[in-house]
Parts: structure tokens; C-alpha cells; sequence
């Protein structure tokens, strides 16, 4: 059986309720705020796993250089799909994040949306961050947006649940596993009278424990924030936003 990451099936049927409208209407803004922390005006950027592509999009329409590199060959087809509508050209790689190397080719990587820690193994977050940092230009900046532990820890809840539009309901259940250090989550969709599951769990990562990871592969200068609008990273935080610079 693969990985739930490498499972087309689980990203289907997980789509309608990961991305949705909401989440494609502020990409611009998202896109705005992570080249703003970068200090980027133009040049090259790669967004590492990119999904459908909202980010990569709204960064190619401001006249960025763009590659999307994710594993899921569907959110590839949706993000060339979106990239086409915006008249915009992108490069889009089908690539696991763990073999990506393009040494010295970026002047900025970003990733989104908690799009880090999905390995079961600790060393794999490692290979992944010594590939960000091989693949960006001296000088250049890697962007970090993730749910944190100490939020997690603040406003977990184990079992959530919400009616949608079309009338389905999602109930989300969480469960804190290995000492903290990751986090299985199981959404279940009902849909009269018939559920169906899926699962996924990914590592969850403190501030420190982030910034220590990324001088160790070797960035010189880690920034903590707690959004993407440069809010402080303390008790009002509402995500792990990393900035570090090779």
C-alpha cells in the first residue's frame, strides 16, 4: 500500500474540503506576503509541493519565474489547469521532495500549507531541508508555512465537525502521537447515510525545533513569525511562518 501522500485517491477525495474557493480567492495575497518576507522583486522561485497550483499561479501573474514540484500527478493537472485559464506560464515537475535537486537555481523556495513532515522517518524532514537549501542562490530566502506545535497544543480539539453546502457533513478527528511529535488526523465525509474515511499524519514542529533543524542543514539566519503578515510569533499566533536565508 503507498503512503498516504503518494495515494491519488486520498488527495481526490480530500480536494473539495483542502482547497477550497476560499483558499484559491486569498493565494494572491499569501503570494504578496511570502515574496515581501523574501525581500524578492523579481527572479526565480520554486514552490515545493505547490498542489493545485494557487501559489505558483498568483507568483507567475506578478512576473516571477516559476517551478511547481509536487508528487500528486491529479493537483498537477489542476494547477496546469489554472495556470492555463491565468494565461501564465509555470514549469511543473512530478517529483517526491526528498530527490528534488536543482542546485543553485532559485533565489527563492516556498512551501505552503503545511506541505512539510509527511515522513514517517525524522531524516527524511532533514534530506528535505538540505535540498531546499542546495537548490536556492547565496543570498536567497526559503519561506516556511506551517501549523505549529505550540498552536496545536493551545487549541487542540480532538473530534470537530461541520455541516458543508452541499449538505455532507466532515467530522475531523485528531490524535497526538509520539510523544508530540506528530499528529494523525481521520476525516470522515457522510453523505446520506454513507461515510467514507481517510487518514493522513504528518510531524508536527515548535518554533525552536524548526529553527534548529534549518541552521543545522546550514542557513545562516532563521526568522520566527506567527502569520504571514509578520505578526509576532507568541500566545496570538496563529501559524509557524519561517523565514531563513542561505
Amino acid at each position: 500500500m503507498p503512503d498516504w501522500y503518494e495515494d491519488e485517491g486520498f488527495w481526490d477525495g480530500t480536494y473539495p474540503f483542502m482547497f477550497s474557493e476560499r483558499m484559491f480567492c486569498s493565494a494572491e495575497n499569501e503570494a504578496g506576503s511570502v515574496v515581501d518576507l523574501a525581500g524578492l522583486g523579481k527572479g526565480d522561485i520554486l514552490d515545493l509541493a505547490c498542489g493545485p497550483g494557487r501559489h505558483a499561479t498568483a507568483l507567475a501573474k506578478k512576473g516571477f519565474r516559476v517551478t511547481g514540484v509536487d508528487l500528486s500527478s491529479l493537483l498537477l493537472e489542476k494547477a496546469k489547469d489554472l495556470a492555463r485559464a491565468e494565461g501564465v506560464n509555470v514549469e511543473w515537475l512530478r517529483e517526491d521532495m526528498r530527490r528534488f535537486v536543482r542546485p543553485e537555481a532559485f533565489d527563492l523556495v516556498m512551501s505552503m500549507f503545511t506541505s512539510f513532515g509527511y515522513f514517517d522517518d525524522r531524516r527524511d524532514d532533514i534530506t528535505v531541508l538540505q535540498n531546499i537549501h542546495q537548490n536556492l542562490r547565496t543570498g536567497g530566502a526559503f519561506v516556511m508555512d506551517v501549523m505549529s506545535k505550540e498552536w496545536l497544543a493551545r487549541e487542540f480539539i480532538p473530534t470537530t465537525s461541520e455541516e458543508l453546502a452541499d449538505g455532507r457533513l466532515l467530522v475531523r478527528q485528531h490524535e497526538i502521537l509520539d510523544d508530540w511529535s506528530r499528529v494523525k488526523n481521520r476525516w470522515t465525509v457522510i453523505d446520506r447515510g454513507r461515510a467514507k474515511t481517510l487518514s493522513f499524519q504528518h510531524a508536527i514542529y515548535s518554533g525552536v525545533e524548526l529553527r534548529d533543524r534549518l541552521l543545522e542543514v546550514g542557513f545562516t539566519a532563521v526568522q520566527l513569525f506567527g502569520g504571514l503578515d509578520r505578526r509576532a510569533y507568541d500566545l496570538d499566533a496563529t501559524r509557524l511562518v519561517a523565514v531563513a536565508r542561505k
